[in-house]
């Protein structure tokens, strides 16, 4: 399969690209680097990936930024990057993506544990990721031609320990992209795929 990977330089970007790696051609997107570059938080950078990509059997989308935060110090800026990052811009890979996806194939998102299991300083990503799950289940009514699904990961041990944090419940990137092998290869949509259900 041809497959664009937004967010291949990511800790799940390179998990992801590591199980694609020699069983699929992979055209990493990311914001500085890559095979094309894009920036999600701009619906023509968005366009323009696409139209230079052009036609593939699959999109994989783990990028996505959002600021974390507690809710009396989040400003109307953090909720916009959160919003137009992360929601918007997975939500324009399907809007214009779908044109580019062949007959059968998929699109995968990224949400988020948080969308369920929210802790303090987290509401904005917890916003964004319910309203990527909410989105997918209703617009794959509307997509037979392809199947659209979400992942929604826990917290990655790479990240963790990049963060200074005690890594021993998270779940290793490579781990976190069996839910993104998944949904490539299964025959669901409008699912939201739980990191842990795929371990």
């Amino acid at each position: 399969m041809k497959i664009l990977l937004v967010g291949a330089s990511g800790i799940i970007g390179k998990g992801i690209a590591a199980h694609l790696e020699g069983k699929h051609e992979v055209i990493a997107a990311n914001f500085n680097s890559g095979d094309v570059k894009v920036d999600l938080a701009n619906p023509e950078s968005i366009k323009a990936m696409l139209a230079e990509v052009g036609k593939v059997d699959a999109i994989i989308s783990a990028a996505g930024v959002a600021v974390f935060g507690p809710l009396a110090e989040q400003t109307d800026a953090d909720y916009a990057t959160a919003v137009e990052n992360k929601m918007m811009g997975q939500v324009n890979l399907v809007r214009f993506g779908r044109d580019y996806i062949n007959e059968g194939g998929s699109i995968t998102l990224t949400s988020g544990v948080l969308s369920r299991q929210p802790f303090p300083g987290t509401a904005s990503i917890s916003l964004v990721n319910g309203a990527l799950e909410s989105y997918a289940k209703a617009a794959a009514l509307e997509l037979p031609q392809l199947r659209l699904n979400v992942v929604a990961p826990v917290f990655v041990k790479e990240t963790m320990e990049m963060m200074g944090m005690d890594s021993t419940q998270g779940v290793s990137a490579l781990d976190t992209a069996k839910a993104y092998i998944a949904a490539l290869e299964g025959d669901m949509s409008g699912e939201t795929l739980d990191v842990p259900d795929f371990l």
